[in-house]
């Protein structure tokens, strides 16, 4: 069963891959983390304390959680399972990834997702690039798609291909330059649902023309300080409408949560999500949600 076009319905089932199937050792990790642009070298032993606890909070939330299992092809990335694959009602569609050392993610999610049951309902091929970063349901009939260095026009067409029908618009929206290609910047670097027409957003970066329409369809925006965007502010997994969690260290993004009537858990994310650029919404993928 998979499924579930929503960003903000409550988690049944989801996935993570645990640190020590990611980044498996400190000879892999050593060989890897400068080239991925990690901003500095994981500590395997606090970067899997830090997952368990991470785990425990999703658990305590009622999800079932899936483990994607070691797999050689991939590398200390592999710990965002979100990239690699989109699900739908259809089933999981699996991505193209614009990162070329994350090109093998989505046949290892493929691999494990058969063996568990999850039909795939697509994937995409040739020329097209899509993340799942950059994939954002705003309800169940409309998604937005980043369009930037990790997504292309193409990823998005076959993505509206394999869709027809199930949903009424796919909406790219286009990301800025930022700092470059080399950098991760998907639209959910710049956008978290939170709730029915409850967003959290980094405006700054936001095209002004879908800011508007997210407004015009009556969305609340609330709006991440300048100081709590590199900390990942922005980036803020809901679990159910209006129960979130988040990076700690983003204070007054955590205020302006609860001050919207948001429950709100923070966990600790060092080693797994600041040196590697991906919150929470990067560290799983959602598979059922009610």
């Amino acid at each position: 069963m998979t499924g579930g076009h929503s960003e903000v319905a409550t988690i049944r089932r989801l996935l993570l891959k645990r640190p020590q199937d990611a980044f498996v050792d400190e000879r892999r990790i050593e060989a890897q983390w400068r080239d991925l642009r990690f901003t500095g070298r994981p500590d395997l032993r606090r970067a899997a304390d830090e997952h368990g606890r991470f785990a425990e909070i999703l658990r305590a939330s009622g999800a079932e959680i899936l483990f994607l299992p070691r797999d050689d092809g991939t590398g200390l990335d592999s710990i965002y399972v979100r990239d690699a694959v989109v699900v739908s009602d259809r089933g999981a569609v699996l991505c193209s990834m614009g990162k070329a050392q994350r090109r093998d993610e989505p046949g290892a999610a493929a691999r494990y997702l058969e063996t568990a049951g999850i039909p795939i309902a697509g994937r995409i091929e040739d020329e097209g690039r899509l993340e799942g970063g950059d994939v954002v349901f705003l309800d169940s009939r409309t998604v937005a798609v980043g369009e930037g260095y990790r997504t292309n026009a193409e990823g998005i067409r076959q993505l509206r291909q394999i869709l027809a029908g199930g949903v009424d618009e796919v909406i790219p929206v286009p990301l800025p330059h930022w700092k470059g290609p080399d950098d991760v910047l998907h639209l959910m670097s710049l956008l978290s649902p939170i709730d029915i027409d409850l967003v959290l957003a980094y405006s700054r970066l936001l095209p002004a023309p879908f800011r508007r329409w997210l407004l015009a369809r009556g969305a609340e925006i609330l709006e991440v300080p300048d100081e709590e965007f590199a900390t990942l502010g922005c980036n803020v997994l809901a679990l159910a409408p209006g129960r979130c969690v988040m990076l700690e260290g983003n204070p007054r993004t955590r205020r302006l949560l609860e001050a919207a009537g948001c429950e709100v858990r923070v966990y600790e994310g060092k080693e797994i999500s600041l040196k590697g650029s991906g919150g929470p919404t990067c560290l799983t993928r959602p598979l059922v949600r009610a």
